[in-house]
């Protein structure tokens, strides 16, 4: 007779073993009407699975995230159910959930085309309207290696050969159409309505250049209209905001295949590149940053004993020199550490902060390098902090404020908080652990922030606080980080001589607040749309001419504002004004100086801002506290002028 405890507390009582389905039913036909899966003593099933014990149960609905997801991979075994229909000769292999989505890899001889994906989503859609039971059968595995060999599906038998021996696994019936999965999945089509197939894609048999390849489908599934809605006014928005279109229409950087994976930067781009690095660099120096720099290739030996080649390997470029094994660095921290055992270091000498612009390499597969945004090149904002076990709560919150105040220079107010906790995998001991889950909480909690705990999700070697932003069209992107680590500095040799006179090993932060350059840089292309707050901008102002006679009045401009330090230019073209104006506009210049006769005449500049709002005579004091004032504001205020 279980007894089963819902989230409000109250109990209901049932005289033989119930499904969850059976419980909502119990509660009212709305809820098990709404009903998508349940989560039993914390783990989701599905609503037909049994629960035969005293349990607790939440029922999942579309308003759930949960469901959100169950949705999206029910969509998924949707695909293939459709796929085989219309493509009878087609090959199903593996179709997961994805942030925001799903997708379904298919092997098949002649790659889908736009009008196929169109005749899927609408049969798709006639599947939804029909309302088919999803059916659920927990089957002994050699059975389930008998459906998928009648039905020829060759994919699904490599990926049970993979798969750890177990006496039953689980089959979802959508009709004639047979699929294998741990679930749990939807009772039925009727919650797959809000979904939409977004693009088409090839993908390598696991994700391998060497395997073959395979069409991949991606798609979208929400709870409700609104919310599917919502993200395709969002994907349409992303779409106008792709940095690669923007960085070539306002020639800030490109990519070409005989670097993949690496950026050429124009001079526009370079100048965001180096304003950017500048203001880090003060910041960093102001909060008692020591800045150094190390180098790029390293002996393999060092990647080994610092745990790096046994666990990145794959995404390290290799070489050999004169007969010794070198890495080019993926990252900075063994470096570092290797700055700090110069010298025999005292506690009086900790905190020790060491920053580096680090450029790092990474062999990113060919397929997920995506512009300026994912890329083998980079250089990360990095820097290590190295002190006692006393002080890591106090560099923490520290670091917390740079980094609030990184983000709102930029124009970024809603931050987001993770901690993640310890994986199953991980070194050190659970006193060490415990300490440095406790100081990171403490960090997070004596800024009144509210947090949401990753289990397992953290480092092998420490817990890490993970902070994401999000843009003007709400979209999520993780940033920075700061992760404790007591292992690294014990196995590179570190140490310190403590006030009692004994050698100790320091603990190390790892740190960083833009993540990298390149990334940072292709998110503030989108956030901005490229038109960037006038501090960031690669030319603030543009000075034009009406004719050629007031050509040596526009140069004269031009120099007192770069004699200010401003980012200034003229356009000298034998164009008319109007075109000059269009021109300049399209290249998002906040500011854009007229000069003709009247302005010669009085000494004055006419000034329109980029959005076309007219501020009309000005003299050049004038302008130079308005442009001074606008650069000071930095991102914080973002005014209709700016866009």
């Amino acid at each position: 007779m279980p007894c089963i405890t819902l989230p409000d507390g109250s109990q209901r009582f049932f005289d033989k073993p119930v499904t969850v389905m059976e419980v909502a039913s119990d509660i009212g036909p709305g809820l098990a009407a709404a009903t998508i899966a349940g989560e039993v003593d914390g783990v989701l099933c599905d609503a037909c699975d049994y629960i035969e014990s005293d349990s607790p149960l939440r029922i999942i609905t579309p308003k759930d995230q949960e469901g959100i997801e169950i949705i999206r991979h029910s969509c998924a075994h949707l695909i293939g159910h459709t796929v085989k229909q219309l493509f009878p000769a087609a090959k199903m292999v593996i179709g997961p959930v994805i942030e925001d989505g799903f997708y379904y890899d298919i092997s098949i001889d002649e790659p889908f085309t736009p009008s196929d994906i169109e005749k899927i989503q609408s049969r798709m859609k006639e599947l939804i309207a029909s309302e088919y039971d999803i059916i659920k059968k927990l089957t002994p595995r050699e059975e389930v290696i008998e459906v998928f060999q009648s039905r020829n599906e060759e994919y699904k038998l490599r990926l049970i050969d993979d798969m750890p021996e177990a006496e039953f696994m689980g089959l979802y019936y959508h009709q004639e159409y047979i699929d294998m999965c741990r679930g749990p999945h939807v009772p039925n089509t009727r919650f797959l309505a809000n979904f939409k197939l977004t693009k088409l894609a090839g993908a390598y048999w696991r994700g391998d250049s060497k395997n073959e390849m395979l069409q991949r489908i991606y798609g979208t599934a929400w709870g409700n209209k609104k919310q599917l809605k919502d993200y395709l006014s969002q994907l349409e928005e992303a779409e106008k905001r792709d940095h690669r279109k923007i960085g070539r229409r306002l020639d800030l950087f490109h990519t070409q295949e005989e670097a993949p994976g690496m950026i050429f930067w124009h001079p526009d781009g370079w100048t965001i590149y180096q304003v950017i690095e500048r203001y880090i660099r003060k910041l960093q120096h102001a909060n008692g940053y020591l800045e150094i720099k190390t180098p790029q290739l390293v002996d393999l030996s060092l990647w080994q004993k610092s745990g790096h080649a046994e666990k990145f390997s794959d995404d390290m470029f290799m070489l050999k020199v004169e007969e010794r094994d070198f890495a080019v660095k993926p990252m900075n921290c063994p470096c570092h550490v290797q700055v700090f055992n110069q010298g025999l270091k005292s506690y009086r000498d900790l905190p020790l902060r060491l920053s580096e612009f680090g450029s790092c390499h990474r062999n990113e597969p060919s397929g997920s390098l995506h512009g300026i945004m994912r890329i083998r090149g980079f250089t990360q904002d990095d820097a290590h902090i190295f002190c006692t076990e006393d002080q890591i709560q106090a560099e923490v919150s520290s670091f917390i404020e740079l980094l609030h105040l990184v983000y709102a220079d930029f124009g970024f107010n809603e931050v987001i908080y993770r901690l993640s906790t310890r994986p199953i995998k991980r070194v050190g001991s659970d006193l060490d652990w415990d300490k440095a889950e406790k100081a990171l909480a403490e960090a997070l909690d004596n800024h009144d922030l509210p947090w949401q705990e990753l289990p397992g999700e953290g480092a092998f070697y420490g817990p890490k606080i993970e902070f994401s932003l999000k843009d003007c069209i709400g979209r999520i992107w993780q940033l920075g980080t700061i992760q404790v680590d007591f292992s690294m500095p014990g196995r590179l040799d570190a140490q310190y001589v403590a006030e009692n006179g004994v050698r100790k090993t320091p603990v190390m932060l790892h740190r960083a607040v833009l993540g990298s350059f390149e990334r940072f840089i292709g998110i503030l292309i989108e956030n901005y749309e490229g038109a960037f707050p006038t501090w960031l901008s690669p030319v603030q102002a543009i000075v034009l001419n009406i004719t050629d006679k007031h050509a040596e009045y526009a140069q004269k401009v031009e120099r007192v504002l770069k004699n200010k330090d401003f980012r200034a230019n003229s356009d000298l073209r034998n164009e008319k004004i109007g075109f000059k104006i269009r021109e300049h506009t399209l290249r998002k210049v906040p500011y854009q100086l007229v000069v003709g006769d009247k302005e010669m005449e009085s000494q004055k500049i006419s000034v329109r801002r980029r959005n076309g709002e007219d501020l009309g005579l000005m003299n050049l004091e004038s302008f130079v506290s308005l442009l001074e004032k606008d650069v000071i504001e930095k991102g914080r205020v973002v005014l209709a002028n700016k866009h």
